[in-house]
Order: structure tokens, then sequence, then C-alpha cells
């Protein structure tokens, strides 16, 4: 079984990236022997499309609700059921892989096809295109174009697997507003070295980038009547932080997973600005307070708070309940902190909860009441003997969000990354606001906190006959009150796609419905069972007509006569 041909072709247009993998094979041998794709691709993406088309016949990926999808399979598989096409392969990526039997001398093409917005992290967008064809290729290609009105303000390629020999197989060509990327090695520059058929080709190709923006109120592309607002304001002065870790030093926690702990912290400690005020709190069956009260990040505390973080040592139960509640009532009792400065709670925990308050609908509600909105929760679920559900469902329920970290080597790295995600807040209270009468399907336009590196995304559909699309954004800084104005011009605006040839042309409205489903999505993880329903339905009759695979689709995939005739890809989700 020979891949003679691999292409990766990427085109992301203002943010929004659509992916098609192709794979050609063919059967060398005299017999049929089983032909394999494999794919890797972001777990922020959604597959749109797969097909396989062998000897010229087209064998298409059907996408359906997904319980429907299971009562057809169930029924037409009654011998036990295979796995399913997709699953989680690690904290960035998920892993599509379907075989097929192909005849002698035959040759199949296998095709792919995801989509994604691309998201604003510590000031870059990163789009990650996983290469590993365990084979050499004589066709290999991985093609990006990018398209960003706003301009490129830089980009980088980088990738875990180049030599010297790859690099020259490299080409990047940029002006101000598009980039092509193209990497395409012969089979010796793919080759770990000459005698053997051996590939380099093993790893993570990334390009990541960022977009330029003047001290506006962001920027409004339109196409089609659809458009998208992008909002990140250029540097401005941080609030001052009051954070309360709330750190689970539990019996699971033993060994390795506290060590990475310690050392995450010990880093965290150094990132803390002169003007913040923190605390610790530990928990395993009994709750301890570093200190009584929130200390400023003094040189003297922070190296105090060092001292007391190496000591810390697992053992016990696990409870979650008072180990947080403990949290918001230093927060409330606090006094002489900034006047503006945002509050937040990190809770780091790799267990369920076993003592004190073990059931977890009553401590959502305890700590949503005791939060009350004042503070951000966010809760980081270390390995996969956390329940991440409720971790996740606590965490959007009180302004945050949840994160899995993995235990890998750069355990210690991943609590860091996510910390300065969240270290510099520098909005709060963002309104973004558009005329009512003229604008319809508005995704989420309040938001809690805007954190420097980030970017906020506003999209929605132009109702009427607009010429101008008047915006107005109201947040608070550390310094004052903000009000940003802004107009659109529509007919300017939705000239700028009108020639660029390599742009599929509804892009903005796919981008207007896969930010609609992962916020309907989203929203219904915290919220009461009749409205999950409605938003859940909302989500799945999008994901239909754009043709999604999200956690309420599925793509029924059917192979020819004689095999195990359907299989199912569904999209996995981290609370499994």
């Amino acid at each position: 079984i020979k891949i003679y041909s691999l292409h990766v072709d990427c085109k992301v247009t203002s943010r929004f990236a659509h992916t098609v993998i192709t794979s050609k094979i063919v059967n060398r041998a005299n017999e049929s022997r089983e032909a394999t794709f494999e794919v890797e691709l972001p777990k922020t993406a959604f597959i749109t499309n797969f097909s396989m088309s062998i000897d010229g016949k087209v064998y298409p990926g059907i996408i359906k609700e997904k319980a429907s999808a299971q009562k057809e399979y169930d029924a037409a598989v009654s011998h036990g059921q295979s796995a399913g096409l997709v699953r989680i392969t690690d904290r960035k990526l998920e892993q599509f892989h379907v075989s097929v039997s192909v005849a002698a001398a035959s040759k199949v093409t296998f095709e792919l096809t995801y989509e994604e917005l691309l998201k604003r992290q510590l000031g870059k967008f990163e789009l990650l295109i996983k290469v590993r064809p365990k084979q050499l290729v004589k066709h290999f290609q991985i093609d990006v174009h990018i398209f960003e009105p706003q301009g490129i303000r830089f980009l980088e390629t980088d990738s875990t697997f180049m030599t010297n020999e790859l690099t020259e197989a490299l080409t990047t060509v940029q002006n101000e507003t598009k980039a092509h990327i193209l990497f395409k090695p012969t089979i010796d520059q793919q080759k770990i070295n000459p005698e053997l058929d051996e590939t380099l080709l093993n790893g993570d190709f990334v390009v990541r980038y960022d977009v330029k923006r003047g001290a506006t109120a962001g920027d409004i592309q339109i196409v089609n009547g659809y458009f998208v607002h992008y909002f990140a304001p250029p540097e401005m002065p941080a609030f001052p932080k009051n954070v309360i870790f709330v750190i689970d030093r539990s019996g699971s926690m033993a060994g390795r997973k506290i060590e990475q702990t310690r050392d995450a912290l010990l880093k965290i400690l150094q990132d803390l600005r002169q003007e913040d005020h923190f605390s610790f709190i530990t928990f395993s069956r009994n709750v301890v307070e570093w200190q009584s009260s929130l200390l400023q990040a003094t040189a003297k505390n922070v190296a105090s708070a060092a001292r007391f973080v190496q000591t810390l040592s697992a053992s016990g139960g696990t409870d979650i309940n008072r180990a947080l509640l403990t949290a918001t009532s230093v927060l409330d009792k606090a006094e002489s902190l900034p006047e503006r400065s945002v509050s937040m709670i990190i809770l780091l925990t790799d267990g369920q909860p076993t003592s004190g308050e073990t059931d977890v609908e009553v401590i959502q509600e305890n700590i949503q009441k005791a939060v009350n909105g004042k503070y951000a929760l966010f809760c980081l679920g270390f390995g996969f003997d956390v329940s991440y559900k409720f971790l996740e469902k606590m965490a959007l329920s009180n302004g945050g969000i949840a994160r899995r970290i993995y235990e890998n080597a750069d355990a210690a790295l991943q609590l860091q990354g996510f910390y300065q995600e969240v270290a510099t807040p520098i909005l709060m209270k963002i309104e973004m606001q558009y005329p009512e009468n003229a604008v319809e399907g508005l995704t989420k336009n309040n938001f809690k906190l805007f954190f420097e590196g980030s970017e906020i995304i506003v999209s929605g559909k132009i109702s009427n006959e607009l010429d101008l699309l008047p915006v107005e954004i109201k947040a608070q800084s550390h310094s004052s009150d903000l009000t940003l104005k802004e107009e659109a011009n529509v007919k300017e605006k939705e000239q700028v796609f009108q020639n660029q040839s390599y742009i599929f042309g509804n892009f903005i409205e796919r981008l207007w419905a896969y930010l609609t489903i992962q916020q309907l999505l989203e929203k219904s993880i915290s919220a009461q069972e009749e409205d999950q329903k409605t938003l859940e339905a909302q989500a799945l009759e999008l994901s239909l007509r754009y043709g999604f695979v999200t956690p309420l689709t599925s793509m029924v995939v059917i192979k020819p006569t004689g095999q195990q005739q359907t299989e199912l890809a569904n999209k996995p989700t981290e609370a499994g």
C-alpha cells in the first residue's frame, strides 16, 4: 500500500481557516489490502466533508443528527460496535481514522475537509497542521494561503521536524495583506538518511501570525449580508488582580503532579505584578489557608510564598466545596484592595470531590451562590480522573473557563501558559453595541473581561439594506470608562472580498454559524435542563444546515459492499 500523493490545502481568510487534506493511495500488491487514512486535526475545528473514491466511484460521508445516525448504525452493525472514527489524541488534537479494503492494483483517494476560527492567544493566531504520513510520499505538499484585509503584522513558520535540507523545500511569499506558504519536500529531502526509506516528516507544522490594528473600535468585515467584528485594543495598562490559587494536595496528586504544580507556581509567582494581591489555599480532607487575607505581591511576600510552595506535599481526600467557599470568603472580606481591580479564583484539582460535600450539583449551587457574579472562577483539571464536566460547568457558570492539563512532561508549562492567558486583564464589562433594528442573529456581545493578547469576535446578519453599520463599544479600563465608535461602509467593505480568487464565497456566514454553534454548546453546559434542550436544538439545526460535525451530529461513512458497511464519525468533547 503506497501513498503516492498527500496534499494539505489550507485557506485562511480573516482568521477563518478552511483545510482540505487529500491522500491518494495505490495497492501495489497482487491481492486486496487495507488502505488507511489517518489525520490529526485541531479539537477546535469542525469536520465539514469527507469522501473516498475507489476506482472512480465516490463514497461521500453524510452528516446527520447524532441520535438518528446512531440508530441506523446500530441496525446495520448487529455484530458489536466499532470504535467510531474520531478520538482525542492529545491536548490540542483529535484523530480521524478510516480504513477500507482496496483490490489489487486499485487506487483510492481520501479527502477530508474541516473548518475553524483561529483564536488569538498571547498576541498571535496559530494554524496547526499535524504531519505524519508514516512513509515517503512522492508528491507531498502543504499549501497555505492567508488573506487578512487588516494587514499582516508578522508571520512565522515553525516545525518540530525541520532539517537544513527540509528548509530548502519551504517557501514563504508575503505582501501587505496576503501570505503564501508552500512546503514541498522531494522524496530525498524527506528521508532521515539516504540509505533508509524512513521519513523525517513526523510532527507539527505551525504557522503563527498577527494582524495590524489601528487604535479604533476594531475592524469590521462584511460579505453577503453577514458581518464579523474583531476587537483587540492596542497596549493598555492592566488592572491589578486579586487572585487566589486553590490547590489540590490530595493523595492522588502525590509524586510528579505535585512537583509540576510546584514548578509552575514558582514561575507564576515571579510573574505577579507589584500591584497584584494574592494568596494560596491548599486542600485535601482539610482546607489550609497560607495567610488569612490577601497579600500584596511585594518582593518579600512573593519570596515567602515561594518558600510555602516548596513545602507542598500531597495526601488525603478532596474537599473541593470547602476550599472554594473559603476562597470566596477571603475575597469577600478583603480590605484595601485597589478600587478598580479584577478578582479571580484559580482552582487546580486532579480528582472527584471525596471529602465534605461530594454531590457535584450541590457544590455547583453553593459556589454559584457564593461567587454571585463578583469573581471569575477558572478550573484546571489535572489528568483524566477529574470530572471535567463538573469543572467546566462550574467555571462557565462563574465567568471563567475550564481547561484540562494533560499529564505530560510539559504539564508545568501548560499551567504557566494558562496563567499567562489570564494574567493581564485590560478591560472589564465590555459591551459591543449595534443598531437593534438592523442586525439579527447576533453572537455574544457582552464580555466580562478582556485579557491582553486575546481578541473579541462578534458576528451577525445585517437585516435590511443598510449603507452604514454603526458600532459602539463601551468598556471599563484601569483608568476610565471608554466609549469607542466606528461606522462601517457596507458597500466598501463588501468590495474588499469581491476580487479575491481563493476565498470561499460565504465564509463570513460560515464563520457566523461556527461561532454561534460553539457559543450555544458552551451556554448549554451551564444552562437549566429546559433551556439546555432549546439551545441544543438551535445548535443542531445550524450544524445540519451548514454541514458541521459537532457534538450533536455524526457523519455516516458508507463503504463499498462486502465491507463493514457503515461507520460513524462523531465529534469528541473534552468532557467525554
